[in-house]
């Protein structure tokens, strides 16, 4: 009996080492091409990533350059190195350089700057939460100057699920605050007071916001 199995056993992987040979001989320059294709997408795909990494690499050294500069009172240079990187929609330091340009815009001419954030709000490659961030960065510019407009960009923003609802809660309060308007700034600081993701640093804030509200418009005695 185990002779037959034996036996058996020989035949099968003779009838397989026939069939594989067939199948090699017949498909022999597709399964090579295959192989080619293969391990040419491999190293392809390999260095691709190398030199993403490479450009990565070189996009954050120059990025990093523009902000020693900036710091060094060298903005123009600066500018010029971020501008180069905003252009440059294959590094992901795009975005990034944007905001910075805008940030220093906003330090020379603060309607100037304000623009530069509406330009990033209203750009649909740039991620919502980012244009979100890029809404509130002209909103706060805007505070001094077009304090109605500023308004109305920032209670868009002081939504119960927007993430920057902090800020923009804390601005609209300070904004009512200086205008005179305590009611509408209680209102503010009530809902920060109520959101339980509020940071603990604006809830220390809140402190003396909600003490500021409490003790009304200051008296002016003779």
């Amino acid at each position: 009996m185990a002779e037959s199995n034996e036996f058996f056993r020989e035949v099968d992987e003779e009838y397989r080492r026939d069939r594989i040979a067939q199948i090699w001989k017949r498909y022999q320059t597709l399964i090579i091409s295959l192989a080619v294709v293969i391990v040419a997408a491999v190293g392809g795909w390999r260095y691709w990533q190398h030199v993403e990494r490479s450009r990565a690499e070189a996009a954050a050294a120059r990025y990093q350059e523009a902000i020693r500069l900036a710091q060094d009172g060298k903005g123009e240079e600066a500018a010029q190195i971020l501008r180069t990187l905003a252009d440059d929609s294959a590094t992901g330091y795009k975005i990034l350089a944007r905001f910075r340009l805008a940030a220093e815009l906003a330090q020379q001419r603060a309607e100037e700057g304000a623009k530069a954030f509406d330009a990033l709000a209203a750009d649909g490659s740039v991620p919502a939460t980012l244009q979100d961030l890029a809404r509130l960065r002209a909103a706060m510019l805007r505070l001094d100057a077009d304090a109605a407009a500023a308004q109305q960009g920032l209670e868009k923003l002081a939504t119960p699920t927007n993430p920057w609802r902090h800020t923009a809660r804390e601005m609209l309060g300070l904004s009512a605050l200086k205008r005179g308007d305590y009611d509408a700034a209680g209102r503010w600081f009530d809902q920060i007071a109520a959101d339980r993701e509020a940071p603990q640093a604006l809830r220390s804030r809140l402190e003396i916001y909600t003490a500021l509200v409490a003790g009304g418009p200051v008296q002016v005695t003779q």
